[in-house]
This record gives structure tokens, C-alpha cells and sequence, in this order.
């Protein structure tokens, strides 16, 4: 009889012991196999405030609910992890936060985690129904950190007093809902991260979170597209991808934010065409190239390029409002923290767009002779054919087409914001609008040499001694 009562028992916990391991089965795949590359990316990222923009079926919510639960349990592999964690989950409603916010954190949240489960509607023996109020979870140092669930259409009062650990919003809420959650997490210094699809278009969020136009140092952000997703079915993505719209596909599938006008630039990828600076040889100087202006931004960047054709963009000036005198110190002055070649004389070269040859009745002298007199030697020859020069900019984005890349160095921020902005008219012309970096980065792809065609363009093995015949020529005349 004592027998068959242990047994039952250890049958009892047996399955009480099976029904915890498929609880953490999820988080616990999530965590060895299933998570993408963005998605680390994402989990591994420091900032205090980022955001995933990405298509629908990408993984976005996925990793926001996750980064919600490492957070709360006090397990995180990559940030610094506290007991009594307290943070929101912001859904656009009390439905979408049922069928997707909510949804996504009971699938990754083992029930062994789960203290007391608070609900607005519903039932709490079987919360997926309903609407939870609040999920408290067991912390692994001992306390009790609490999820409260938040939606947009409850207004900005309900948003007021509480001091978080972080906010997620899955989805992108109103402006002052987004403000008033900076504030919940500013005595803290908690989080903000974000998961969306944009299909409002160019919203604040676009300016304040992609473009990033107050350069704040804890924004970041990344794109997931269906391709990102290893583990969504290549068939099903092309016959949804072949029932959808341009401008529909460009959110709904690689996240990207559109208003109808189109980017110029949409083979530009952040994370490909935007590098850490380092130290380049004093071989690799190419040009300064000038797009001209007084009241308005005047823009100067400084190019190099490498035994291979690639491009690197190292150095910015960037400036509106400002004299001839400050912009040619300032140039003079990037220039010699370069260690810029010079001529004989000390002077520096430069492009700068053929309008700076034009005098008014204001000055006597044009623009191209002010720089003169103060020892830059712009010169006005340049192509200006706006679409030949789009054509020769695309042909550097576009990796692995025969011509070099284009790798811009991250101290040029107002020509990574550009390339972000800079879209399509109306017309047939791009905006004009924000592209004074873009229109000098034109006139200096057009002075490069033009790339060969298909037929003339060498091996690999041809181009590599190439390479190396220049290189040894090139340390032979330094000898």
C-alpha cells in the first residue's frame, strides 16, 4: 500500500515535472536555435532606446517579448540584470494587445516563472482569452518584477506616475504617449525599445528614431525583412509578395517607411554602408568634394579610395548659416587632422558645384575665387547630370556588380541621415530637400574613372595582381 502510494506521488511530480519542461520549451529553443541574426543583434545592442523596423512575419514581436522576459526574470546574457524589475508592454489596443503583445509573452513565458496573474477581463486560469492587467514573474535574485500591459487608446492620463525598468511598445504608438513613457523610465534610466511594422509612413518616429535628426547618442535601430526569417516558407513569402503593391511591400515585407514618393537610394544599408572610422593610408586621399552654401547647409566631404576602387567617405564639415571665412578655417582645419595632401604651396583641392562661379551684386567675387584667397583650389568642372550621377552613386551601393563599394565612416551623420531621406519627387527628379550631401557625393562619383563594361572587366584572379603590381610600384617609389 506504501508502495503504491509513493509511486502515485512520483507519477504526480513526474508530470508535473513534464509539464514545467514544455512551459520553458519555447523561451528555451528561442534562446539555443531559433533566434536570427537581427534578432541577436537586437538583444545584444546597449542603447537605451532601439527599435526593430520590420516586416510582418520577420521575427520583430518575437524578440521584443523575449527582451520583455529576460528583463523580468533577471536572466538577460547581455545587459546588467535586477531584481524587482518593472516595465510595460504598449499595445495600440486592449485587442491587439490580446492577439499579439499578450499572446507573444505567454508563448515564451514557462508557467514555472508565472507569481500572480492580474486581469482586466477574463479569467485567470486561462489568461490567453482575456486582457491581462499585470503578469508577475519570479526573479531570479529572489523578488517579484511585474509586466503591466498598456494600450494607446486608453489616452496619455493612464500613462502618468509609474517609474519603469522599461517600455515596450509593440507597434508604433502616438507622439505623446511615446513622450510620456520617456519620462516613466527617466529616473530609472530604463529602456525604450520598439517593434514595428511602419505603415503610417514618415511619422515622428521616422524622424526621431531612423534619421535620428538630434543625434542622440542611445538611439538604434535595425531592419528585418522575410528574408531575415529562416524559418518563414519561401513559397508562402512569394505568394504574398506577388499579391502586394510596391509601396505596401516596402513596409509590410522589408519594413521600411514610405510616404508614396520612393527613396532614390534604397540599395543604401545602414549596417553595411556605415563603418567604424580607421586610420587610412595617406595613399588612399582621393578628393574633397563641396556643395556650396551660405544661409543654407554648405557640405564638404573628404573621399578616399583603396587599391580595389572601393570609396571611403572619412570626414564631414557640415554647416548652414555661416561665412566663407568659417568654412574654409574649417576646412583647412578637418584637412590637417587628416594630414591632407596639399599642393606645393599648402593649398588644398576640392570639388565644388559650377554654381559657385556665378558673382552677384552683392559680391563682386564669386565663391570659387573667395576659396581661393583663402588657400582652397575648388574646382567648378563637374558633371552635374543628376541622373548619371545617380546611376554612378547606385553602382557603388550595389556590391558585387564590378565597381568598387562605398563605405561611409560614422562621424558623417548628416550623409548617413541623407541617404535615409533623400527620395523621389513628384517627377522625375529627386525632392529637393536635405541634399546638399548628396548632390556634392554625385559630382565626386562622376570625376572617378567610369566603371568598365561587363566585357572588359578583369578576373578575379586578374584584378588581385593587379592589385598587388600597384601596391609594390607604390612602395617602391616611397623607397
Amino acid at each position: 500500500m506504501q508502495k503504491e502510494l509513493i509511486l502515485s506521488r512520483l507519477a504526480v511530480i513526474e508530470q508535473e515535472l513534464k509539464k514545467r519542461r514544455e512551459s520553458e520549451k519555447t523561451i528555451t529553443e528561442y534562446n539555443k536555435k531559433k533566434r536570427h541574426k537581427k534578432q541577436l543583434a537586437f538583444h545584444k545592442c546597449k542603447k537605451r532606446n532601439r527599435w526593430v523596423f520590420g516586416g510582418n512575419r520577420s521575427g520583430k514581436t518575437e524578440c521584443g517579448a523575449v527582451e520583455c522576459l529576460w528583463m523580468l526574470r533577471g536572466i538577460h546574457p547581455y545587459r546588467k540584470n535586477r531584481r524587482d524589475v518593472f516595465g510595460w508592454a504598449v499595445s495600440l489596443s486592449t485587442q491587439v494587445q490580446r492577439d499579439v503583445a499578450q499572446a507573444k509573452i505567454l508563448k515564451y513565458l514557462p508557467k514555472s516563472w508565472i507569481s500572480e496573474i492580474i486581469m482586466l477581463a477574463g479569467r485567470r486560469d486561462s489568461p490567453s482569452g482575456g486582457v491581462i492587467d499585470q503578469i508577475k514573474i519570479k526573479n531570479v535574485f529572489g523578488g517579484i518584477s511585474t509586466l503591466g500591459f498598456k494600450s494607446c487608446d486608453q489616452g496619455r492620463e493612464k500613462f502618468q506616475g509609474s517609474s519603469l525598468d522599461f517600455v515596450w511598445f509593440d507597434e508604433e504608438p502616438p507622439r505623446d504617449i511615446y513622450e510620456e513613457c520617456l519620462m516613466r523610465v527617466m529616473d530609472k534610466r530604463g529602456d525604450i525599445f520598439g517593434t514595428m511594422t511602419p505603415l503610417k509612413g514618415k511619422t515622428f518616429i521616422y524622424n526621431e528614431i531612423f534619421l535620428n535628426r538630434k543625434q542622440n547618442k542611445e538611439i538604434w535601430h535595425e531592419f528585418m525583412t522575410w528574408e531575415d526569417n529562416p524559418y518563414l516558407s519561401k513559397k508562402e513569402a512569394k505568394l504574398l509578395e506577388n499579391s502586394l503593391d510596391n509601396k505596401t511591400l516596402d513596409a509590410r515585407k522589408y519594413g521600411r517607411f514610405s510616404d508614396g514618393e520612393g527613396l532614390v537610394y534604397p540599395e543604401f544599408d545602414e549596417a553595411v554602408h556605415v563603418i567604424k572610422p580607421f586610420p587610412i593610408p595617406p595613399e588612399w586621399q582621393d578628393n574633397i568634394s563641396i556643395d556650396p552654401g551660405l544661409n543654407n547647409p554648405l557640405s564638404a566631404h573628404w573621399y578616399c579610395v583603396d587599391w580595389d576602387g572601393n570609396i571611403y567617405v572619412v570626414a564631414e564639415h557640415f554647416a548652414a548659416g555661416k561665412d566663407i571665412d568659417f568654412h574654409a578655417n574649417a576646412i583647412k582645419e578637418i584637412s590637417k587632422k587628416l594630414g591632407w595632401k596639399t599642393d606645393a604651396r599648402g593649398r588644398v583641392k576640392a570639388l565644388i558645384d559650377s554654381a559657385a562661379n556665378q558673382r552677384t551684386l552683392a559680391c563682386q567675387k564669386s565663391v570659387t575665387e573667395l576659396f581661393y584667397e583663402r588657400g582652397i583650389l575648388a574646382d567648378p568642372n563637374v558633371n552635374k547630370d543628376i541622373f548619371a550621377g545617380i546611376s554612378r552613386v547606385k553602382s557603388y551601393l550595389q556590391r558585387g556588380n564590378g565597381t568598387g563599394d562605398i563605405y561611409i565612416f560614422d562621424t558623417c551623420v548628416n550623409m548617413i541621415e541623407e541617404f535615409k531621406g533623400y527620395v523621389w519627387g513628384n517627377g522625375d527628379s529627386p525632392l529637393k530637400r536635405d541634399d546638399h550631401c548628396m548632390d556634392e557625393l554625385r559630382y565626386y562619383a562622376m570625376s572617378r574613372p567610369e566603371p568598365p563594361k561587363q566585357e572588359e572587366r578583369l578576373t578575379v584572379i586578374a584584378a588581385d595582381k593587379l592589385r598587388r603590381i600597384k601596391s609594390r610600384k607604390k612602395r617602391r617609389s616611397d623607397v
